[in-house]
């Protein structure tokens, strides 16, 4: 029988995105999976608002913060990985292959990238299936690349995070047109992902909200996405999902924090060092992206 974990969800409007607490009942160990830090776009003004209601959370339930988890390198929201760490502890933790999406960043950004293999920004990288502890439960991550080459599944007890992998069967699947996606990666994740129990509940990154629908969700079943998703469920043939999901990526625009959140993401939410006059800049690669 598997061990349940108990799990709490944070939503964020702005970005769509759902954040996790996951605890272990016996202990009160747990970890934090995908937390926002609020952006301001037209300011670059950051702020912890719904960092601090994770905080409050865990302070109110006498948790213990383990680990502080990535499912992959977000492009629609800054990470409040540091914040967090800081006012609570924990190991900031994601896949090894974030390396391939620091290589591909640095060039695109001009940065070096001998810095991320002298000191890692990341406290912890998992091996692909490695095992790991939340108190008593037992998890280890399924590699789910094709959003992205560093995208990570975390199971945990009777739960998966799945991050931008899947969405709600109404919504589909995640875009694979970033650098060094893969919509044939993507499918053969998913395949991973639909040999758990069907019972194992299915925790999203995001929820947008299709017009069918009126209510955010962040949870549904492997069952039910073998099932009922309408971009990948059983009997759906690979070369049919890539061309879908080719076709589909061709049309979108990039996600508005992309530039901003990608090079802060990449170093485990470490924001360059402030210059002389002590504000801190980021850089945009103006024109790079021109169609």
């Amino acid at each position: 029988m598997m061990q349940r974990a108990a799990v709490k969800d944070f939503f964020d409007e702005a970005s769509n995105t759902f954040s996790y607490v996951v605890s272990d009942p016996v202990t009160g160990h747990c970890a934090i999976i995908d937390s926002v830090l609020d952006y301001d776009a037209a300011s670059a003004v950051t702020s912890t608002a719904h960092a601090d209601q994770m905080i409050a959370y865990i302070k109110l339930h006498h948790l213990s913060v383990e680990w502080i988890l990535e499912t992959h390198v977000h492009a629609d929201h800054l990470t409040a990985a540091q914040y967090l760490k800081a006012e609570l502890g924990g190991k900031i933790a994601m896949s090894h292959n974030i390396a391939l999406v620091q290589e591909t960043f640095s060039a695109i950004y001009n940065l070096d990238i001998k810095q991320f293999n002298a000191q890692q920004p990341f406290d912890y990288l998992f091996d692909d299936h490695e095992f790991f502890q939340i108190g008593q439960l037992k998890a280890y991550n399924i590699p789910t690349p094709g959003h992205t080459p560093a995208c990570l599944s975390y199971v945990i007890g009777d739960a998966v995070f799945v991050g931008d992998t899947l969405f709600m069967p109404d919504y589909g699947t995640a875009r694979c047109d970033f650098p060094r996606g893969s919509a044939e990666m993507l499918f053969d994740s998913v395949q991973a992902l639909y040999q758990l129990p069907e019972q194992t509940r299915v925790f999203l990154c995001h929820d947008y909200l299709p017009a069918a629908r009126e209510e955010y969700v962040c949870q549904t079943d492997i069952q039910t996405q073998k099932t009922q998703n309408i971009h990948i469920h059983e009997g759906t043939q690979k070369a049919d999902f890539v061309q879908m999901r080719n076709q589909r990526d061709a049309g979108l625009s990039m996600p508005k924090l992309i530039l901003p959140a990608i090079q802060i993401n990449m170093k485990a939410g470490q924001f360059p060092e402030p210059e002389a006059n002590g504000v801190t800049y980021l850089k945009l690669p103006m024109n790079y992206f021109k169609a």
